[in-house]
This record gives structure tokens, sequence and C-alpha cells, in this order.
């Protein structure tokens, strides 16, 4: 692509009131509408001072800022372009906005999480993002590692993360995430919780699944609910929390004596072949695999105490191959790596494995949410930080929703991508007869979308 020839631009003058750059707010922000966002803020969020007045009005701002790709509280100016005070009311400043957040305390971050999950309920009875919830949902929980520089930030702490396949401790935050989703749809996000960076994985999972299982009940998870999760939350807690909720759990469990024992005693005629759809890269062998065995034997996790708990364990193995071994020449006894999986899921032994492998979907999650706002958490502030982590978890959901009502591939689209060819999109103002028509870019090649996500939230002229 070049410029066109004769036609040289010479000059660029920021003059026209009546632009927008993303004129798929004005969808978006009408569905959290619908959703109840600003009335359970309303209803819920009580902050102090004058600081605190109208806080639906503040939180939207915040959530419409991250919606149009800010990631910090300066990036939050994105709201004060050109016609936007001709689309929204209540269009707070940056500087108002980082004064509003510096005022949460940790009942306060509690009640804008209460809020999000009240929206989050009216978004799955606005949309199907949990589609086939009646019958199979699955709630998979995770942690990361979000690294500051700051060496001021309140709550900050060394923590461990792996970068380039070696285990490193950097400074920073340690976000708790919960997600609700179904073999249908894609995950949306349940509940967040901010912790220091030094903070084990499984700290407040148990309560934190409590409540993600509460919702995804309210959001119509009347089937069966099976909690997902990676070793670090191989608890006695965590456990004991799906037992009393009456759900399922699946959890991967660390590969000490007692599981290595019980692995190794699978009898050698119990091994299933199975086979990736697609490769998987091997941190520990440094190779792709696309092969594996798997079994399953009965396990009593935590015995001699008070939360024994005997069920399926589940056991998948990989070949352990000698890089220096001769082509041509076996070893004697072979070698395997075992990952075990401890749950009791109703569903046969490859079903249930497939599907705990599917907690990597989280993953995606986590990448969604470091690739926009939460690439940085932008305040000195703990309870500041928290709240804006709240924040990104309903804009997140909004925009998923977002996906869904505009049909054809977007339910499963990135939000990156949803962000940017749906949200992101400039647009001219006309002011006709007191309404506004918004004039957007000729051959803009997801049109489509766009008019059924407008046309989905948006009521008929009469």
């Amino acid at each position: 692509m070049r410029l066109r020839y004769g036609a040289p631009v010479t000059a660029v003058t920021f003059d026209d009131p009546n632009l927008v750059s993303c004129a798929g707010l004005v969808s978006v922000m009408r569905l959290a509408e619908q959703a109840g966002l600003y009335d359970a803020v309303a209803e819920r969020v009580s902050v102090p001072t004058d600081k605190g007045a109208n806080p639906a009005g503040k939180v939207a701002t915040i959530v419409s800022g991250m919606l149009a790709g800010a990631d910090s509280i300066d990036d939050l100016d994105v709201a004060r372009h050109g016609g936007m005070r001709s689309l929204f009311t209540s269009v707070y400043a940056p500087s108002t906005l980082g004064s509003f957040l510096r005022t949460f305390t940790h009942g306060h971050v509690r009640q804008l999480q209460a809020a999000a999950r009240d929206t989050l309920i009216g978004l799955s009875k606005r949309a199907p993002i949990l589609a086939g919830a009646g019958v199979l949902c699955f709630v998979d929980i995770d942690s990361m590692l979000r690294r500051v520089y700051g060496k001021q930030k309140q709550g900050i702490g060394f923590g461990h993360a792996k970068v380039g396949g070696y285990n490193v401790r950097l400074r920073g935050y340690n976000p708790l995430v919960a997600t609700l989703s179904t073999p249908l749809s894609a995950p949306v996000i349940a509940a967040t919780r901010l912790r220091a960076g030094n903070a084990g994985s499984a700290r407040g999972a148990a309560s934190m699944i409590a409540e993600t299982i509460t919702t995804a009940r309210a959001c119509g998870a009347t089937g069966e609910i099976v909690v997902r999760a990676d070793s670090a939350f191989y608890a006695k807690t965590v456990i004991s929390t799906c037992r009393r909720r009456d759900v399922r759990f699946s959890v991967t469990t660390r590969i000490d004596a007692k599981i290595r024992t019980a692995c190794e005693n699978i009898s050698a005629d119990q091994w299933i072949d199975i086979k990736y759809p697609q490769a998987v890269w091997d941190d520990d062998a440094q190779r792709w695999i696309s092969d594996a065995q798997i079994a399953e034997t009965t396990y009593t996790a935590f015995a001699g105490s008070r939360h024994a708990v005997t069920a399926r364990l589940i056991v998948r193995r990989v070949r352990r191959d000698d890089p220096t071994q001769a082509p041509g020449q076996e070893e004697l006894l072979p070698a395997y790596r075992y990952h075990a999986v401890f749950t009791d899921s109703p569903f046969t032994l490859i079903q249930a494995e497939a599907q705990h492998r599917h907690h990597a979907v989280i993953e995606q999650v986590n990448a969604d949410l470091i690739g926009g706002p939460l690439a940085h958490l932008p305040s000195g502030r703990f309870n500041a930080n928290n709240a804006w982590l709240t924040c990104a978890g309903i804009a997140h959901n909004l925009t998923r929703t977002a996906g869904h009502l505009a049909a054809g591939t977007w339910p499963t689209a990135r939000t990156a991508t949803i962000r940017a060819r749906i949200i992101t999109v400039a647009a001219r103002l006309a002011h006709r007869a007191r309404t506004v028509h918004l004039h957007l870019p000729d051959y803009w090649p997801w049109q489509a979308a766009f008019d059924n996500l407008f046309t989905a939230v948006h009521p008929a002229p009469s």
C-alpha cells in the first residue's frame, strides 16, 4: 500500500467534533445497560466522599475505556474525544477516575465484584453465552503473576513464574481468575481476586470456587458442574468445597511418592492409546508429542485426615525417550512420565481425560486480559488495582457477549479481534431531528457483524 500519487497529505488538524474512533461502544454500552450494569453498580457500590458520587457512571467510563483498548488510567481519556459527549453522558476525566479508584477499600471492591456478578447473570439472559449449561458447565480457576516495576506499590511481592521454560521469581501481583464455560461456548469471567505477588496459588481459591458455583447456577447451569484446576489447587479445602457444593472436581495432582506408586501399579492391559488432535509441546522432553496412553485407578487423597476422599485417579503417561540412545536400540525397561488427575467425574475415561485437558482454555482468558486492560495494574493502591481487575472482568464479559450477538464465528473470537473489528470503528456523527446517525467507513470488511450487534441491542424505530 502506498500513498496515492499526486495527492500528498500536507496538513493534519484535530478539529472535527463529530468524529469518534470507537463507534462500536454505542452497541456494547447499550448491551451493558440492558444487562443491568448501571443499576447493579448504583445499588451495590457505595464509595464515601464526593469522589464516590455517581459510581455507576464512573465504573461505566472505566469499562468503556477498557473496551476501547485502554490499559492504564490515562488511556481512559479515549472516552472523551470527538463526538463522544454527544453519544454518552457522565463521561469522566482520568484524574477523576483515578481518585475514585484510590478511594476503594476491600469492602468497596467486594461490592463492585457483586455488581460484576449481577451483570454476568444479566448478560446470560441477554445472549447464549453459556449455551448447554443446562447439561454441563465447567468452572476453571487459575492464577497468574503480573509483573510490576514500581517498588512502592502496595501488596507487591516476589512470586514464581515460568519464562522461556525457566522458573524465575518476579516482583508483582498474583491475580486469581475463575471462569465459566461449556463445550459449546467460550469462557466468561465469573470471579476475580487480586492477591499479593507472593501468595500461594490456592490461597482463597476455595471461597472463590463457592462464589463461582453460585454464580454458575444463577446463570442457568442446572446440569452437571465440573470444577477444573491444575496441581497448585490440589488441596483439601478445594476438594471439600466441591463436595459440599455437590459439584464434580477434576484437579491435577502432584506426582509424589504415593501418586507415582499408584500409577506404576496400573497393569499393562489397562492402558489405552490416545492421540492428540494436534501435537503438544512437551517442556520436559523438549519435543512435540502427539500420542500417549491413559488409564485409571482408585485413589484415596488426604488419607488419615477428616478430609480423606476416595475417587478416580486418571493417569496419562508419555514414553520418556533417551536422547543419547543409539538409533534402533531400545532400552531394557521403558521409562514413562506420568500426569495424574484426581476426579469424581461421571464421564468415561476418554471423555474425562479430554475434558480435563481443555482446562487450558483459561490460559486464553489470561492472555486476553494481559493483551488488554490487564497489561498494567496502574495504581499504587492495592484496592484500586483490585477494582481495576474487576472492571477488566466486566469488560471481557461484555466483549464476549457482543461476539455472541454479532453471530457467525464471533462467539469464539479473541476479545482483541472483537475490539479491533467491531468496537474501535471510526464513525462520523450526523445530527438529524434530535437523533444521531452514525456514518461508518464504506466497504468495512466486518460490516455484517457490526450490523448484527447493533440490531440486537437497539429497538427497531417506531
